[in-house]
């Protein structure tokens, strides 16, 4: 079947055609559609997808979501360098109140609805998954990864911290690999995304196509019967020997620590007494990333254990409006400018070093913006069959 772009206009404007909607009976399909760009994910794309999810858990004829992106990617991320490029060019108040602060809302209210969403969502996880394209699936009901499947949070390399909703899901991975991967930028291929159990599914990719057929025909929301339907080509990959899970003693050791600078000072007394490359990166990577990015990073992943996803994505809307306004430190501007805008990829942090990041600064990424022209992230009650799924009221 062709697909066509969202219904209504779902992909919104000119660029209805980045969001791509198939219909097949009870099934439908969303193909996230900007492969030059590794289909990051631009406004019209998130208010399409959040109008898509919408209209759809109302209609009792559509059972199943299934989402992925067309090309080699899945979603690279959110498209943050045009919103960087206009607040360079324009004006201070539009810049941030009516471009940044309205894309994270949009974006954090479709995170919030995928994640308690009440029909099934199958996310077909090929290629490049990071950042937002993260936040679109992984708090789905099935996350099924490939052999070709790239997933990565690398936001502290940018000035900025793991969000949609990361928080969440990094802290509940075992031990204290979602602060290794929250701090670090650490890859995982898809096998290593099963074994965390960030997927819930490993599909080979020269058998997605025959899945999705399958999936197109099940005709039911029940998700029992949607994740049997996915075993029947699910295989069990083994880890590659030099996996970051099978370091989870030295992770667990380091990553435990309280402060970043006792994280790195942990690392740096491993690499001492083993010569491990992995190791040795790791340090390099933290020591090169935004230092106010880091202490905030691991205070958002430490603050998530203990929230509802609801209460992670409020909590991140505040910090991410205090990173677009550079209320304390302008590390987001300068991170894009160094690897997405000029690819210089030497980013100079303000300030540059961990011990000039005090925690009373830390304090003040998570507090509520002192602004009239600014308000929280409202996020609604969800209901299943009349019961309450999450309530931040």
């Amino acid at each position: 079947m062709a697909s066509l772009p969202a219904a209504g206009g779902a992909a919104g404007g000119d660029s209805s055609d980045q969001l791509l909607v198939e219909a097949d009976g009870s099934t439908r399909t969303l193909i996230l559609n900007r492969p030059k760009k590794l289909n990051v994910l631009s406004s019209a794309m998130i208010k399409g997808l959040l109008r898509c999810f919408t209209v759809y858990e109302k209609d009792d004829r559509i059972k199943l979501l299934i989402m992925k992106g067309k090309g080699r990617a899945f979603c690279a991320g959110g498209d943050i360098t045009g919103c960087v490029r206009s607040i360079h060019n324009g004006n201070y108040l539009f810049r941030i109140w009516i471009g940044g602060a309205d894309f994270f809302r949009h974006l954090y209210l479709l995170n919030y609805r995928i994640a308690t969403y009440i029909k099934p969502q199958v996310s077909l996880l090929t290629g490049i998954v990071m950042g937002g394209g993260a936040g679109v699936s992984l708090h789905g009901r099935f996350r099924v990864v490939t052999d070709n499947t790239i997933f990565a949070m690398p936001e502290t390399a940018l000035g900025l911290f793991p969000d949609v909703g990361a928080s969440y899901f990094l802290s509940r991975l075992p031990g204290f690999y979602g602060e290794y991967l929250g701090l670090s930028g650490a890859r995982l291929d898809g096998a290593e995304m099963l074994a965390c159990g960030l997927a819930t599914h490993f599909v080979p990719s020269n058998r997605l196509l025959l899945l999705e057929e399958s999936l197109k025909k099940v005709n039911t929301s029940n998700p029992f019967v949607v994740g049997s339907t996915i075993d029947q080509f699910a295989q069990q990959p083994s880890l590659k020997e030099n996996s970051s899970l099978n370091r989870m003693e030295i992770i667990n050791k380091c990553f435990s620590k309280r402060t970043v600078e006792e994280i790195i000072s942990s690392l740096e007394e491993v690499a001492s007494d083993l010569a491990d490359e992995w190791v040795a990166a790791t340090i390099q990577y933290l020591k090169k990333a935004s230092p106010t990015s880091l202490k905030i990073s691991l205070r958002s992943i430490r603050e998530g254990r203990t929230q509802t996803v609801g209460e992670c994505l409020h909590r991140e809307y505040r910090m991410v409006c205090h990173v677009m306004r550079g209320d304390f430190s302008p590390d987001f501007f300068e991170g894009c400018r160094a690897v997405l805008v000029d690819k210089d990829k030497n980013p100079m942090w303000m300030p540059p070093r961990l011990e000039q990041v005090h925690d009373k600064a830390v304090e003040e990424y998570f507090s509520r913006i002192d602004d009239p022209e600014w308000e929280d992230l409202n996020l609604p009650a969800r209901r299943s069959n009349g019961r309450i799924v999450e309530s931040m009221l």
